[in-house]
């Protein structure tokens, strides 16, 4: 019995020195702006909060609004919206509780509060109408947007959009946030998150060591780990069936054909539903195509836009 309770206070203390030697606090927010903000002026008060916001190209021209995905930031479309920004007017907006965006004081991180955020940032930049852009849950955000708001939106453009239940996951019931999501709050080593997301590329050797300190840096800003808790646990998945039937929006569906976390077959859910779709499926791509090889996921945009 001694030796039992020897060895199991020695297994204790190891996990304890474990966890403390993998303990992963905030970052200064002061730092993180140092290193990722642009000026000052991105920071813009939006229904109640402080959100991150990058606004380029001529005003009068579209407008394209893109929005990233789950642990994300608007850095995701930085090429993209470089290029586009010669002849559109380029939204970008970190979602709350992500990136450099306040956390929201609701504690509120549902679809429906993000659809009210949105329609919120719209009318403080005043945007009537835009063509929606989003990746995974942003795709998730543009389209029931462009369901809830036929009005102010003008195109689609869904890049491996969520939105159809997987494996584990009941329309209309929240999922249980497991315990290692939950450990995150204190423990997120750097090569934990590339493991996690390396998978997101079709050539994880694309995954640069840039992109991973970027993705980390910004999941340790005050609050933002809670958030992601949060988010996780407040969605409650819908039926898209009845959203997509009511989009009127042209919409370009746009996936990796090597995508591992949302797979190329559900293009065809969304292309049956939806009134007017076309899909293009990227060859040796995965799931964010844009970061992975802006350029060629850009092309059928740029083609999509034009009216091509």
């Amino acid at each position: 019995m001694k030796i039992l309770t020897i060895v199991l206070l020695v297994l204790a203390g190891a996990l304890v020195l474990g966890l403390v030697w993998l303990w992963t606090p905030d970052k200064p927010r002061a730092d993180l702006e140092a290193s990722y903000l642009r000026s000052p002026g991105d920071l813009v008060d939006v229904a109640g909060m402080r959100l991150h916001v990058r606004d380029n190209g001529p005003r009068d021209a579209p407008v394209v609004i893109l929005l990233h995905g789950f642990g994300s930031s608007l850095h995701t479309f930085e090429p993209w919206a470089l290029a586009l920004g010669e002849r559109y007017r380029v939204v970008r907006f970190d979602m709350p509780g992500t990136g450099l965006s306040a956390i929201d004081p609701q504690g509120d991180y549902t679809d429906g509060r993000s659809l009210v955020v949105l329609e919120a940032l719209m009318d403080r930049l005043g945007i009537a109408k835009a063509t929606l852009g989003g990746n995974s849950m942003g795709g998730r955000i543009a389209w029931m947007f462009a369901a809830a708001h036929p009005e102010r939106v003008d195109k689609l453009i869904l890049i491996s959009p969520d939105g159809f239940a997987s494996p584990g996951l009941e329309y209309g019931k929240r999922p249980e946030v497991p315990a290692m999501v939950m450990l995150m709050r204190y423990v997120l080593p750097k090569p934990f998150l590339q493991m996690n997301l390396a998978p997101a590329y079709a050539d994880p050797s694309k995954l640069t060591e840039e992109t991973v300190t970027r993705y980390h840096d910004l999941m340790l800003a005050p609050g933002s780990r809670d958030a992601m808790i949060a988010r996780m646990g407040q969605l409650e998945p819908q039926d898209p069936a009845p959203f997509l039937r009511r989009i009127t929006a042209p919409t370009l569906l746009l996936w990796g054909e090597k995508d591992a976390m949302i797979p190329v077959s559900n293009a065809a859910d969304y292309e049956r539903l939806l009134p007017d779709a076309r899909v293009v499926v990227l060859p040796n791509l995965g799931h964010v195509p844009h970061e992975e090889d802006p350029a060629t996921a850009l092309a059928p945009v740029e083609a999509f836009l034009s009216g091509e």
